[in-house]
C-alpha cells in the first residue's frame, strides 16, 4: 500500500506540472524562448566535436594552417568544410584541406581579413587566438561542393578559394584522371600551397597555370578555358566575380560547380515586406535595405545568430505561412519547405510568419 500511495502522489505532481506548464504557455507568448539554454530553432546540425589545435603555421602571406587534432573523427571527401566555434562565439566555414584518410586531425586554412576589405572578426580571432594547445568545438564536416564524377576535371581557384580545391587536386591525380588548373592571387607570396601543387602537376607543368596580379595582371578564363572537352567538370572557389567569369565563358557541355563565400544576392533587387512573429504576438516591418534577422532583433534581441551568411545555420526558424525567397547554401529542399535563414533569406511576397 506504501509504495502504491506514492506512486499515486507522483502521478499527482506530474499532472498538475503540466497543467502549471499549459498556463504558463497560454499567458506567456514568449515562453520558454528565454528560459532555454539553446535557441528552438537553429539547433547544430551536427554533433559538436572539441579539438585541440596542435599546429598554428603561416603558409603564405597573411594565411595560417591549423591543424585540428581529436579522435576517430568522422569521414570527409574533398570539397567539405568545418563550422567552427570561435572563442568570440562567432561561427566560421573553413574548407578541410588536409588528407581525408587522417581520422585523427583535420586541417584547415584561413587568410586574414581587415575591416577595411569587409572583415568582420572572425579571421582574426583565427590568427590571433587559436594558438597550439587550444581547445576549439567544431561541428562537421558538411560537404555542398563535392567532387563530381567526370571523365577529365579544370579547376579554377582564387586566393584561399585554393583549399577546397586542393584535396580534390590529390584525388584525381591519385585516380589518374585528367585535370588542369588555374590558380589566382595578388601576388606569388601570398598564394598558399605552390609548391605542392606543382609537384601534384609533375612533369606536366603545363597542367598548372599560376597567373599573380602583381605580375601579369588577371587571368584570361576565355583562352583557358577555351578547347576545353565536353563532359568536363569546372570547379570553382573564390570570389564571386570570378565565378561570375568563369560562368560567362563556360564552353558548351561542360558542368559548372561553385563554392561561394557569399550569400547569393537577388537579381531584381530587394523589396520590403512584413514579417509576422506568430508566438510573440508581434509584426516586423523588413526595408528592402535590411534583413529579417536585423528586423527581428530590433524586437527580439536574443534570438540566435552568428555567420550572417547564410551558411552556419543557427538562425534557422520555421515558416508558417508565406513564400520564402531562399538566399542560403545549406537547406536541404525538404528543410527549405517550411524553414528559412533569416540572415539571408526574404520574402516572395509581402508577407511571412515565423513560429517565434
Amino acid at each position: 500500500m506504501p509504495r502504491i500511495r506514492t506512486v499515486a502522489l507522483v502521478a499527482g505532481a506530474a499532472l498538475l506540472t503540466r497543467r502549471a506548464l499549459r498556463r504558463r504557455i497560454a499567458t506567456s507568448p514568449l515562453w520558454p524562448l528565454p528560459a532555454l539554454e539553446e535557441p528552438v530553432s537553429g539547433q547544430p546540425r551536427s554533433r559538436a566535436l572539441r579539438l585541440v589545435v596542435t599546429r598554428h603555421e603561416p603558409v603564405a602571406d597573411g594565411v595560417v594552417q591549423l591543424r585540428l587534432e581529436g579522435r576517430d573523427l568522422p569521414a570527409w571527401e574533398p570539397g567539405a568544410h568545418l563550422d567552427v566555434v570561435l572563442p568570440s562565439g562567432l561561427v566560421r566555414q573553413y574548407s578541410l584541406c588536409g588528407d581525408p584518410e587522417d581520422s585523427s586531425s583535420y586541417t584547415v586554412a584561413t587568410r586574414l581579413i581587415g575591416a577595411e576589405q569587409g572583415g568582420r572578426g572572425g579571421s582574426r580571432e583565427v590568427h590571433e587566438q587559436l594558438r597550439e594547445g587550444v581547445a576549439v568545438e567544431v561541428r562537421g564536416p558538411r560537404n555542398r561542393f563535392p567532387l563530381a564524377q567526370a571523365p577529365s576535371y579544370v579547376f579554377v581557384a582564387g586566393g584561399i578559394g585554393i583549399t577546397p580545391i586542393l584535396p580534390m587536386l590529390r584525388a584525381v591525380e591519385a585516380a589518374g584522371a585528367p585535370w588542369r588548373l588555374l590558380y589566382g592571387g595578388r601576388s606569388r607570396s601570398s598564394m598558399p600551397f605552390l609548391e605542392e601543387i606543382e609537384k601534384l602537376a609533375g612533369p606536366a607543368r603545363e597542367r598548372v597555370t599560376v597567373v599573380a596580379e602583381d605580375e601579369a595582371g588577371r587571368p584570361d578564363l576565355g583562352a583557358f578555358l577555351d578547347g576545353t572537352p565536353r563532359g568536363t567538370a569546372v570547379h570553382v572557389c573564390g570570389p564571386e566575380a570570378l565565378m561570375d567569369a568563369v560562368d560567362a565563358v563556360l564552353p558548351d557541355g561542360c558542368a559548372l560547380h561553385l563554392e561561394r563565400f557569399t550569400p547569393r544576392t537577388a537579381l531584381d533587387g530587394n523589396a520590403p515586406f512584413e514579417v509576422e512573429l506568430r508566438r510573440s504576438g508581434r509584426t516586423v516591418a523588413v526595408g528592402a535595405d535590411t534583413t529579417v534577422l536585423a528586423a527581428v532583433r530590433a524586437e527580439l534581441p536574443n534570438t540566435a545568430y552568428s555567420c550572417e551568411q547564410g551558411f552556419c545555420g543557427t538562425c534557422q526558424q520555421r515558416v508558417v505561412e508565406g513564400e520564402i525567397d531562399h538566399r542560403d547554401e545549406l537547406l536541404t529542399d525538404g528543410e527549405r519547405a517550411d524553414s528559412m535563414l533569416i540572415c539571408v533569406s526574404r520574402a516572395r511576397g509581402e508577407r511571412l510568419v515565423l513560429d517565434m
